[in-house]
């Protein structure tokens, strides 16, 4: 049974519109602005931005991409979490990831990496899966692989179990291990949840079928570059997936755990029961979400 608190909280989102003076969530279709959502994303970071004390950001560009350090002030200098950040492959930055990433660095106690790849519909597929993997080429010659942690949500999610089909693809070493919030992992979005989560959801209606074709292009989203859901899933690393069933995505974290585990990988569910997008990012305002993110913590730090 959801906790009162996470239900406040979570009613408080699904009626945001309401303080922007709406009746009624956004609606989206392929004419509905990316550029007026980017903005929105933005300002609503902004509300909430706070660096914890102790971590520093330094900005540098690697491989010609924007990119963010986020170092605590004790983290040992050989480890790295790489974090990807979510936003349906059309939004997302550093600039707006920035506060919850710091919290999440210095919860782990562990330098973390977050990049700004090329966006849709502007750059669709395949630019955010080679930014992403010319990030992780960079960071290769520094850093061990086995010192290395991909963690992400929502699309970043997604990217990351993409890059991790790539890297196998090329013959890279693989991350040490891998968590994902959320992730999106099947852009034909034919899941039952995209049908019957729609109403409790946090997204705007229709927004990820807009989102995937902007992204897939003229791709087909089943490819599993895209669509991480319909790739070879063996000899992956250990991951720890998380969801929350009132959600469109709910079932493509599912059924990929429920994949990755008949595969031989060593995987985590963790079904959040009446729990939205991305709930983790949530802790502390809710107990389910601080657990969830302990539990996230705990994972990372067991394998790292």
């Amino acid at each position: 049974m959801p906790s009162f608190k996470s239900k406040i909280v979570n009613c408080l989102l699904r009626n945001r519109h309401l303080f922007r003076g709406q009746l009624k969530r956004d609606v989206f279709d392929m004419s509905s602005s990316i550029d007026k959502f980017r903005e929105q994303c933005e300002n609503g970071a902004n509300k909430m931005m706070k660096i914890p004390d102790g971590v520093s950001v330094i900005e540098e560009n690697i491989a010609g991409i924007k990119s963010e350090w986020l170092k605590p002030k004790s983290a040992p200098e050989n480890k790295l979490i790489l974090y990807v950040h979510g936003g349906g492959y059309v939004s997302g930055s550093c600039n707006d990831h920035r506060s919850f990433v710091s919290k999440f660095a210095d919860a782990c106690n562990l330098t973390t990496l977050q990049y700004e790849y090329r966006l849709a519909p502007e750059l669709p597929f395949p630019a955010a899966l080679e930014d992403s993997i010319s990030i992780y080429k960079e960071i290769l010659k520094s850093y061990n692989a086995q010192n290395i942690i991909f963690a992400g949500e929502s699309a970043g999610g997604g990217l990351l179990l993409a890059m991790l089909l790539a890297a196998k693809n090329e013959n890279l070493p693989m991350p040490k291990a891998a968590v994902a919030i959320s992730p999106w992992t099947d852009l034909t979005c034919s899941s039952e949840s995209y049908k019957t989560k729609g109403k409790v959801s946090l997204a705007p209606k229709d927004s990820w079928l807009v989102f995937s074709k902007h992204y897939a292009g003229e791709e087909i989203p089943k490819n599993p570059l895209i669509s991480p859901l319909f790739g070879n899933l063996a000899d992956l690393p250990p991951l720890y997936i998380n969801a929350g069933d009132a959600d469109e995505l709910f079932d493509d974290s599912r059924k990929f755990y429920e994949k990755a585990k008949a595969a031989g990988v060593d995987v985590q569910f963790k079904h959040g029961e009446g729990m939205v997008h991305c709930y983790p990012l949530m802790a502390p305002f809710f107990p389910e979400a601080t657990e969830a993110m302990d539990e996230i913590v705990e994972f990372i730090k067991q394998h790292i």
